[in-house]
C-alpha cells in the first residue's frame, strides 16, 4: 500500500507541475522540439541545439509484469543523458526495484548512440545506431545494440527503436529483439499528446523456449510537457501488457520495459521528471 501511495504522490507532483507551468508556455515557441526524453519506452538522440546534459528520475508501478520500468511493484530509475558532440548521445540508467513480496534489487545499463543520417538540426529525419552494456536484476551482463529513427517537426514527432540484446548466459536466448514506436502531436505550446507501443522479446514468435516467457506487447497513451524557460520537463506513459505468445520456460530477470511474467496479462504505468543541467 505504501508503494502505491508513493507512486501516486509522484503522479500528483507531475500533474501539479504541469498545471503550474502550462500557462507559461509560449505557443509560438518551438522549444518543445528540444525535449530531452519525450517518450518513456523509446530513446531519442540529441542534437547540438538540444540541452546538453540532463538527469532524470522516473517511477513506475506494475502488476503481473516484473522487470525494469515494469517491475511487479514499485520501480525507481535514475538516469543521465547528454550530447557528446559529433552527433553522439550518451544514455545511462540505474534502476532499483521494490518487489510486492519484499526485497530490493537493482539493474544498470549504458549506451552510446550516433546519428548516421541527420542529427545536426532539431527538425527533420534522423537515423542512428549505438552500442552498450547492461547488468540485469540477476547480475547477468549483456551487450546491447540499438537502431533509432525519428522525424521531428514543430507540431508533431515520430520515434522508433529496434534493440538487439546478447546476454552472456547459457540459459538465455541467443539474441533478444525489442522494438518500440511513439507518436506525439503538439496540443498547445510545449504540451504533446500521443501514444507509445512496445513489442518485447519478439523472438518468442519463432522460439518456443523463449527465455523471458514469450513475446509481449504494450500500447498506451503518451504525454510530454516541455515548459518554456524551465529546466524541468515531464513525461507520462503506460498501459496494458498483452502476452502474444507463451513459453514454458521460467522467465529470466533480464532488463525489460514491460515485464517478463508469462502467467497472465498485466499493466505498467511510468512517469518521468527530467532536469536540465544547462541554462537556456
Amino acid at each position: 500500500m505504501k508503494k502505491i501511495l508513493l507512486f501516486t504522490i509522484l503522479q500528483l507532483l507531475i500533474i501539479k507541475g504541469i498545471a503550474q507551468t502550462i500557462n507559461t508556455v509560449n505557443s509560438g515557441d518551438p522549444f518543445g522540439m528540444t525535449s530531452t526524453q519525450p517518450f518513456l519506452f523509446s530513446i531519442n538522440t540529441l542534437t547540438p541545439q538540444n540541452t546538453r546534459w540532463n538527469i532524470h528520475y522516473s517511477g513506475s508501478y506494475g502488476q503481473r509484469t516484473t522487470g525494469q520500468f515494469g517491475y511487479d511493484g514499485l520501480g525507481q530509475q535514475f538516469g543521465v543523458k547528454g550530447y557528446l558532440g559529433n552527433r553522439f548521445t550518451l544514455y545511462a540508467t540505474a534502476a532499483i526495484g521494490f518487489a510486492n513480496r519484499g526485497g530490493i534489487t537493482s539493474a544498470e545499463q549504458a549506451e552510446v548512440i550516433r546519428d548516421l543520417i541527420g542529427g545536426t538540426q532539431l527538425s527533420g529525419f534522423r537515423l542512428g545506431a549505438g552500442l552498450g552494456v547492461s547488468r540485469d536484476w540477476s547480475n547477468v551482463k549483456s551487450a546491447i545494440s540499438r537502431i533509432t529513427a525519428s522525424f521531428d517537426q514543430i507540431n508533431w514527432r515520430l520515434l522508433g527503436n529496434l534493440r538487439f540484446e546478447k546476454a552472456f548466459d547459457s540459459n538465455r536466448d541467443k539474441l533478444d529483439f525489442i522494438t518500440s514506436l511513439g507518436y506525439q502531436h503538439r496540443i498547445s505550446g510545449g504540451l504533446y499528446v500521443g501514444f507509445e507501443a512496445v513489442g518485447q522479446d519478439l523472438e518468442g514468435f519463432w522460439e518456443k523456449d523463449e527465455a523471458e516467457g514469450g513475446a509481449k506487447v504494450l500500447v498506451g497513451p503518451a504525454i510530454n510537457l516541455e515548459p518554456a524557460h524551465s529546466k524541468l520537463s515531464f513525461s507520462l506513459s503506460g498501459g496494458p501488457v498483452f502476452y502474444a505468445t507463451r513459453s514454458q520456460v521460467i522467465p529470466s530477470e533480464a532488463i525489460r520495459d514491460i515485464g517478463t511474467v508469462a502467467s497472465g496479462n498485466g499493466y505498467t504505468i511510468r512517469a518521468l521528471i527530467n532536469f536540465n543541467l544547462r541554462n537556456h
